[in-house]
């Protein structure tokens, strides 16, 4: 009898797993299956063994026929489902089912820093020429647990990512690869120091150049925690697994206006789910993914040893794969890969694949990394993207590379190098002359008496002044049309400051929308910085063709667009122009809030790659001025989420060219853009006034249950956890972003 009742207790976590995954509903009477082993086990004692086995075989062939259907109409939801089921394996049983040994690193269990992120290194034994050949990885990822509430859901605090790229940057000491697990549902958003957003960009800058082969699998992968630890060389996905850029119950939430604390429709979280193309197959015909791993019938769980046995082989099959693009001769081991890839085989492959690389073979996987994530998504959006420009564009770009190579690599560099020379010939000489005129002067100066003091004398000239005006002054003579309205306003801040009350059309106009009490900046639309933070007649659009779409056939979303760029007069959330400040040529991207309040997609992600490509081709500074952002377009789902490793690739490309890249903040500055290329800006800026951070308030209230004081996305205490370096008045913002340009960087930029 105990092993029948080992099989109705099975059973009924079967039909627990059913019922969890129909949402609790009573779909195939699974209300009456448990009832009928809920019966079963009260009259255990009242049946014979054989009737007892046969009502547990009834029970049996009833739930195996649900299962099969369950799997044939799996929804997108029911995949969330799935991977949030308790049942659900964990990094903690692929380290103890994949690997032979492992030792936790950064603390254990409640211990740990962060228990919500892992970090083991781990060994794996390949066989080559059937010998046993031990492998050394280093294993990161979030730990989702199955019941622990310190592990948080696998939804990992600041320090918890940061302790991830501590020991990525130890694998890429100890040179070997790194084997990433994403089973997370999000960061939690929490701002202080490192800060969630801050140091989501943190990481992913170093993963763009690691010089390890990494290799990632998405079970659950919530947006801008995914990506903390989702820049690999090879990314996989199981296939009940979800990759989205929110949940279907945040995207159900925004898209049918629930207000904070208001019920969602589960009909609309379906519906969302399915829109944002999250299942394994989506991101797979999407090329967010390069490989989908099977998993048994509903998904894998905590005791699904075969499933370990294959994703052992693949985790090998890829890690071989990645280290194989590297090498020079590689065609046969390559093609042994694809062969045995074809085939449901769960045994790692008998090839001489070492996991070591050397120089050369470092700067291909770079190579190849950055090609990778270049062209992420360039089928998101309509227009010309660099990789498909006509002849004449190419030919224009190769000329440009060479003229510019040439003015400031070469020539500029040799005429610094002789002037370098010249000024230690010219320091040696003149302690040289010292020493030879220092007896002379001596002399001199006992035979001559020395002189009285001379008087100082002023000459003030009566009648002159100076009318000349400042160049570095706002004063371009632009009207905002926010000025148009002849009333007053008042300052949020007048009961703390006795703020006066403010004509509309002096704040807009004379006072720049800045209080002149306290110095609250009110919000200035975009045309406003073009008017008066670059020299007149300097601005030069570029990639005006690049046009936001809706690859994903988002329902509703095409008309939407189409009222934006009717409006706005622009096909993208993202301004790219030439221009100069006081004569210096400079390159700027601009996030705008009048265009889908300044979200990110594929075609703002493009432009903003090319503008870095610009600026590095041309060596001219780049500067990031976020009008306002919203963080990642949601209705394209994870083709947005790329664009965070996507544009970070382009910035850490062009800092290690030498460039100097600057962040300036203003307005609301939110989420995925925040979390990528724009905080990991070694030189970030703030407009006063403005607010930054990685969630929004009702975001931090409805996933902490915390509520955050008012000012906690302030420019003010963004510089005091150390996220931005200075606040700037917009009245001086010319000023000041003339001063940055003269004194950050490096002192060899061409413009000095």
């Amino acid at each position: 009898m105990k092993e029948l009742l080992k099989k109705l207790h099975k059973i009924e976590e079967r039909v627990n797993y059913l019922s969890q995954l129909k949402d609790y509903s009573n779909w195939g009477n699974l209300n009456g299956f448990k009832e009928t082993s809920d019966q079963l086990k009260k009259t255990v004692y009242d049946h014979s063994y054989e009737q007892f086995d046969h009502e547990i075989q009834k029970l049996d062939e009833s739930i195996r026929f649900l299962e099969e259907r369950a799997e044939e109409q799996l929804t997108p939801m029911e995949r969330v489902r799935i991977v949030r089921s308790p049942q659900r394996f964990s990094l903690k049983d692929i380290l103890e089912n994949v690997y032979e040994d492992y030792t936790e690193l950064g603390g254990e269990d409640d211990a740990n820093i962060d228990p919500a992120m892992m970090c083991a290194k781990a060994t794996v034994v390949r066989k080559i020429k059937n010998r046993p050949y031990t492998a050394s990885v280093m294993v990161i990822g979030q730990e989702s647990g199955h019941g622990e509430e310190f592990r948080n859901g696998g939804s990992c605090r600041p320090e918890g990512n940061e302790k991830a790229l501590r020991y990525m940057k130890v694998a890429e000491t100890e040179g070997i690869p790194i084997h990433f697990y994403i089973f997370t549902p999000g960061s939690y958003p929490v701002e202080e120091y490192p800060g969630a957003a801050q140091q989501i960009a943190r990481n992913i800058y170093a993963m763009t150049k690691l010089r390890v082969p990494m290799i990632s699998i998405i079970s659950e992968g919530g947006s801008g925690g995914a990506e903390a630890i989702g820049l690999s060389d090879f990314r996989m996905m199981c296939s009940h697994g979800y990759y989205s850029v929110i949940s279907p119950e945040g995207a159900a939430a925004i898209e049918g206006r629930v207000k904070e604390g208001g019920k969602v429709p589960r009909e609309l979280i379906e519906l969302s789910a399915e829109r944002l193309k999250l299942t394994a197959q989506d991101n797979f015909n999407l090329g967010t993914i390069n490989r989908i791993v099977q998993e048994p019938p509903l998904g894998a769980r905590r005791d699904d040893f075969a499933f370990f046995a294959k994703l052992r082989a693949e985790m090998i099959r890829a890690t071989d794969k990645v280290v194989l693009s590297t090498k020079s001769f590689n065609l046969l081991r390559s093609w042994e890969i694809r062969r045995k890839k074809a085939r449901a085989v769960t045994e790692a492959l008998e090839i001489e694949v070492p996991w070591d690389l050397n120089q050369e073979e470092i700067k291909r996987l770079l190579a190849l990394r950055s090609k990778k994530y270049h062209n992420l998504a360039i089928n998101g959006f309509s227009g010309h993207p660099a990789i498909n420009q006509s002849f004449f564009s190419r030919a224009i770009e190769v000329s440009e590379n060479i003229y510019y190579a040439l003015r400031y690599d070469v020539l500029k560099h040799q005429q610094k190098q002789v002037q370098k020379a010249f000024k230690d010939v010219t320091g040696e000489s003149s302690i040289l002359w010292q020493r030879i005129t220092s007896p002379i002067k001596t002399v001199r100066n006992f035979l001559t008496k020395p002189d009285q003091p001379a008087r100082r004398r002023m000459q003030i000239s009566h009648g002159e002044t100076d009318t000349a005006q400042d160049p570095l002054e706002i004063n371009s003579g632009y009207v905002s049309p926010l000025a148009s309205e002849d009333k007053t306003v008042t300052c949020p801040n007048h009961e703390r400051y006795g703020c006066k009350d403010l004509w509309v059309p002096d704040l807009y106009n004379e006072f720049a929308g800045v209080c002149e009490t306290c110095g609250h900046h009110f919000p200035m639309e975009y045309d406003w910085y073009l008017k008066n933070v670059f020299d007149p007649g300097s601005l030069r659009t570029f990639n005006d063709e690049i046009e936001s779409g809706n690859p994903l056939g988002y329902k509703g979303f095409d008309k939407r667009l189409e009222g934006d760029k009717k409006k706005t007069r622009l096909r993208s959330g993202n301004l790219t122009f030439h221009a100069r400040v006081m004569g210096i040529q400079v390159v700027v991207a601009m996030l705008h809030r009048d265009f889908r309040n300044g979200t990110v997609g594929s075609a703002e992600g493009e432009k903003f790659v090319q503008a870095c490509a610009i600026a590095k081709r041309k060596k001219r500074p780049l500067l990031a001025y976020v009008h306002t952002t919203g963080g990642i377009r949601i209705q394209e789902g994870t083709l947005g989420v790329t664009q965070m490793p996507k544009c970070t690739m382009a910035v850490r490309e062009y800092i290690n060219s030498g460039g100097l890249y600057m962040v300036v903040y203003d307005n609301n500055s939110y989420a995925g853009p925040v979390a990528s290329f724009l905080g990991c800006s070694p030189y970030q800026f703030a407009i006063r006034s403005s607010r930054i951070g990685f969630a929004g308030p009702r975001v931090i209230r409805e996933t902490t249950g915390i509520d955050i004081p008012p000012d906690y996305h302030s420019a003010r205490n963004a510089l005091k956890r150390g996220h931005i370096q200075g606040i700037w008045d917009r009245r001086e913002f010319r000023r000041n972003l003339h001063k940055s340009l003269m004194t950050m960087g490096s002192p060899h930029l061409y413009y000095r």
